[in-house]
């Protein structure tokens, strides 16, 4: 009995079975599956080929450069800097224009600073004392400005002091002004060309209108209607990202530039514009939060007539404008070169390479391999 099984089971190793296809003549179940086909071929052509571009090949590796440019002056006259003339060189930092630059609005300055022994500055928690013991000896304050000198230094019959530090000399005591000192800076513009590349399909763009007119760029100005003006107001940049020019110059805040090319590259090349959006990027739902705003400091360096150095010390206040770019073109490509011109049979021959199981030597059955595309030459 076992042996007739095992034969059996032998035998059918070498059956050949092939499908039987059954016509049904049912209207109902035929309309059906009518319904059903004409179903995917609307999901294909409406939502895959139409809505989403299916047949389109994308190419996100998006390649861009910035470079930015500010221009202004204003004028200021002050107890600590006197009549001043403010230009690009002296607000804009870094100077040589990136894609991060910053505005300089508003400024508390601490001049003539010199090494030497001074008390520290009360706002700091880890400089204040009771006794000379507090203030141990060549130890740094935690957030101040120096290094403990062991002495603790009271004002008249004042139980608490600070400690006296070894720094730059007098500390940074005064408090942020109630205006901004570059209060007019709303009419600097910034200059800001983009240059962007597809390298896939080798296209490239840039956002300024190409003009021989050199007094283009002198005259005009951007706006949702003139794209390819890249000329800034700074001032309307901060009213398109949602704040205003007088708040966040007080105390500094980020301004977020977007440029987003999303380009239909089937289209002609004027078809591809850039898009641009603006935001405000620091925390500004509270005025009142420690996390609001932007400052840094910074210090520009003299020597006397005896060769001492000293500096001028300023706590920066201003507007960073972060530009960032992004964007992805799509192109008619695979599908035309292989089904829909005149050489298609060409172009598929060089994309498929056809492997038979008789050159192969190894009894496979015949199969379409894809390739990688090559630049091939009909």
């Amino acid at each position: 009995m076992g042996q007739v099984v095992c034969k059996s089971l032998f035998q059918s190793l070498f059956d050949y079975k092939t499908a039987k296809y059954v016509i049904a003549k049912n209207k109902k179940v035929g309309l059906l599956y009518r319904l059903l086909q004409a179903s995917i071929l609307a999901y294909l052509v409406i939502w895959v080929f139409l809505w989403k571009k299916g047949y389109q090949d994308t190419d996100t590796s998006l390649e861009s450069s910035i470079v930015t440019k500010v221009k202004g002056v204003t004028f200021t006259n002050t107890s600590d800097l006197g009549a001043r003339l403010w230009d690009v060189a002296d607000y804009v930092i870094p100077p040589q224009g990136e894609n991060i630059f910053f505005i300089v609005t508003n400024l508390i300055v601490t001049p003539n600073q010199r090494q030497g022994t001074c008390a520290e500055s009360e706002n700091i928690p880890d400089g204040l004392c009771y006794k000379d013991s507090d203030c141990p000896p060549g130890e740094p304050v935690v957030a101040g400005n120096g290094v403990k000198t062991g002495r603790c230094l009271r004002a008249g019959k004042m139980q608490r002091g600070t400690c006296e530090i070894f720094a730059w000399c007098p500390v940074e005591t005064k408090s942020r002004p109630s205006k901004p000192l570059l209060g007019k800076a709303e009419d600097f513009t910034v200059y800001i060309k983009n240059f962007i590349r597809f390298p896939k399909f080798n296209f490239s763009k840039t956002n300024v209108l190409d003009t021989e007119d050199r007094s283009y760029l002198k005259f005009c100005q951007f706006d949702p209607k003139n794209l390819y003006c890249p000329i800034f107001r700074v001032g309307s940049l901060v009213s398109w990202a949602g704040s205003n020019f007088q708040d966040i110059a007080l105390q500094g805040g980020v301004i977020g530039i977007q440029i987003e090319w999303d380009c239909d590259l089937d289209k002609a090349p004027s078809e591809c514009n850039p898009r641009y959006h603006f935001s405000r990027l620091d925390n500004q739902f509270s005025e009142k939060s420690v996390s609001s705003g932007y400052n840094f400091r910074f210090a520009k360096y003299y020597r006397d007539t005896e060769g001492v150095q000293f500096r001028t010390l300023m706590k920066a206040y201003g507007i960073r404008f972060d530009v960032m770019v992004n964007g992805k073109g799509a192109f008619f490509c695979d599908l035309v070169l292989i089904y829909l011109i005149k050489k298609s049979n060409f172009y598929r021959n060089k994309k498929y390479e056809e492997a038979r199981s008789g050159h192969l030597g190894n009894g496979k059955v015949n199969v379409e391999q894809p390739q990688n595309l090559q630049t091939v030459e009909a």
